[in-house]
């Protein structure tokens, strides 16, 4: 069956989707989205991600193309028209066309909303065998990463550069040789001591959807944790590391920069809160 895509109140094959040239979102990357799976035919998360997709579009400023319930039907819609079972539906908001212009465009100008899905197999023993590898690289990003913007040139720029170097994601590195967060993934060890470490939420990084997640499901199964700053070479020497993403789960990282982490397989911690995050998927979690 073709897949369908939803552009400006309108479902259309999804080869046939198109914007105009001088939508905003084309032209300056002026425009928010999310990404929500979809496991069993139910979203996941689904209220996070609106929720930081109302926080992203107030931030910059934006109106809602629409009424949040709205959009939610639409959204079943998208599943439905698609059939899709497990996969992601992407949802994507700009300012709207409007001549070619720094400052915003008149009053009236209607926002563009874009939505595609696609299959994907949310597998949980996806890389489970043995992880994946990241490499680290500067933060060369704006500092509004708490916004969910449509501009990620430095993300694909790094995303490029773990390619390249045979690994599956670029962690991030501020000036003071911190890890921020993934190009497009939270960032997580477990310490020498057996605590969980992630980054706090500050503009520094984005407030993932499942990062929230984990950690009250951590909480709930009374395991310690720290929101806080890691340095790289905490990470090197950690028990255990790994990514956090709509897209991806909970993946176990076993090499930082080509070094293993502790024995170089993915770590019991990671494994239970992997478990954990599937079963919140399969329960009152979805919708």
């Amino acid at each position: 069956m073709a897949r369908v895509a939803y552009v400006n109140g309108r479902f259309m094959p999804h080869y046939a989707a198109r914007v105009h040239v001088e939508d905003r979102g084309f032209q300056f990357a002026d425009g928010v989205y999310e990404v929500v799976a979809v496991q069993g035919g139910r979203l996941v998360d689904e209220d996070g991600h609106l929720d930081r997709l109302d926080r992203s579009l107030g931030e910059v400023a934006m109106a809602w193309p629409l009424q949040r319930r709205v959009l939610m039907l639409l959204i079943r819609q998208m599943i439905r028209r698609n059939r899709l079972t497990d996969g992601l539906v992407y949802i994507q908001i700009t300012r709207g066309a409007a001549p070619r212009d720094f400052k915003f465009p008149p009053p009236g100008t209607r926002p563009t909303l874009v939505m595609t899905a696609r299959r994907s197999t949310l597998d949980p023993r996806r890389h489970m065998d043995n992880g994946i590898a990241v490499i680290t690289i500067p933060d060369i990003r704006w500092k509004r990463r708490d916004i969910k913007s449509v501009s990620l040139l430095p993300q694909v720029l790094g995303k490029q550069k773990a390619t390249a170097a045979g690994a599956f994601e670029a962690w991030q590195v501020d000036d003071d040789g911190l890890v921020t967060e993934g190009c497009s993934s939270n960032a997580w060890i477990v310490t020498e001591d057996g605590v969980l470490a992630t980054r706090a939420p500050s503009s520094a990084i984005l407030n993932g959807i499942t990062r929230q997640s984990v950690l009250r499901l951590a909480e709930a199964n009374g395991i310690a944790f720290e929101q806080r700053a890691f340095a790289v070479e905490e990470a090197y020497a950690a028990r255990e590391a790994f990514i956090t993403s709509a897209t991806n789960y909970i993946t176990p990282v076993t090499r930082i920069d080509n070094r293993p982490i502790a024995d170089g397989r993915p770590g019991l911690l990671g494994r239970q809160l992997r478990q954990a995050y599937l079963d919140y998927a399969d329960g009152p979690g979805a919708s």
